[in-house]
């Protein structure tokens, strides 16, 4: 493992703030991580681990702690019996993904092979160790619809483990990962089931404006990949190019009482697979910050969920920023916007 003193976390963040972390080790094979955990007790520091950055802030005044990055790299195959279930098709594929790899290269890696059940995923911003941990999801799809099962080091009790789907306990953006047993598991590897063949219409709204006004009939795990990644590029900026965190704040999710409200009042409410929300985005054009720049930061002016970094130069810009649209959003509509990225604390 490697061990870095004094290490801006700004540096290691797509929003690019955050003061020094006391250590930051990287793990680049399984056995470490006992050793990264033991080195945090000697010096009697708490313990932050970190994927990508994308979906994390840094406080002005760093982090007293451990953080861990995983650097653990690769993409498995399963062996198959290549046999066919009652109906006649094929079985599932099977790949073991190393935590520390991108996740955008596993995407890549099953549209390749005609695999599909992820390729609505595509560009999200992530190591694969850190998907299951917040149940990442895009278009129609999340992390919980194929993965079966991972690996992980339990820093409570000092053990490797190996958690089910059912253990996880997944919900929209959550599991025990970052809820119950937040920070106790550093996750190895992840396993998951795809199939040959591709998504079945109707697809998430935007993918079938975009099929419509193209034409395309091609539908292939390839194919859907590639009109998600336009999509996504036209929406989102590309945070190693702009200081961003991705969506910045939570949907607002409703009972279905609620949203019955909410349509009176003729809010858009979706009604999908994970309940009742409306856009968070939706609000925050509403109250006209779309566009603007609040203390440095910019709210996009394509996608007003994600705010951008042009100029702030610390957490509190950010902070300013998050809470005067939040703040407008409440008084305005009666909902308090949650920020979805992770503080280091």
């Amino acid at each position: 493992m490697r061990v870095n003193e004094n290490i801006l976390i700004s540096s290691l963040t797509t929003m690019r703030l955050g003061g020094p972390a006391r250590y930051v080790i990287e793990i680049e094979a399984p056995q470490e991580i006992p050793d990264a955990y033991g080195f945090a007790k000697q010096y009697r520091l708490p313990t932050f681990v970190m994927g990508y950055g994308a979906n994390t802030l840094g406080h002005d005044d760093g982090f007293n702690g451990v953080i861990i990055i995983n650097r653990m790299r690769g993409i498995e195959t399963l062996p198959s019996s290549d046999t066919e279930n009652i109906a006649g098709e094929a079985q599932p594929t099977r790949l073991k993904v190393m935590g520390g790899e991108y996740w955008d290269n596993v995407v890549a890696y099953a549209c390749e092979r005609g695999l599909t059940g992820i390729e609505a995923m595509s560009k999200i911003p992530s190591l694969a160790g850190a998907a299951p941990v917040q149940n990442i999801g895009a278009y129609g799809q999340d992390i919980s619809d194929t993965l079966v099962e991972l690996e992980a080091y339990d820093s409570t009790n000092n053990t490797f483990v190996t958690l089910s789907k059912a253990d996880l306990q997944f919900s929209y953006r959550k599991s025990i990962l970052n809820t119950t047993a937040k920070n106790r598991y550093f996750i190895i590897s992840i396993t998951l089931e795809l199939k040959n063949g591709s998504m079945s219409r109707p697809f998430y709204n935007s993918i079938e404006k975009y099929i419509d006004s193209q034409d395309i009939t091609d539908f292939s795990p390839a194919s859907i990949r590639e009109i998600v990644s336009k999509l996504r590029a036209d929406k989102l900026p590309d945070p190693l190019e702009k200081a961003s965190s991705g969506s910045f704040f939570h949907n607002v999710y409703l009972t279905e009482e609620q949203a019955e409200v909410a349509s009176d009042k003729g809010y858009p409410v979706i009604h999908g697979k994970d309940g009742y929300k409306i856009n968070a985005g939706w609000f925050i054009e509403q109250c006209g910050f779309k566009g603007k720049l609040l203390h440095g930061i910019r709210v996009s002016d394509k996608a007003a969920l994600v705010l951008i970094n042009e100029s702030a130069t610390s957490f509190d810009d950010l902070v300013k920023a998050r809470n005067e649209i939040a703040g407008a959003v409440y008084d305005r509509f009666g909902y308090w916007l949650e920020q979805e990225p992770v503080e280091i604390q």
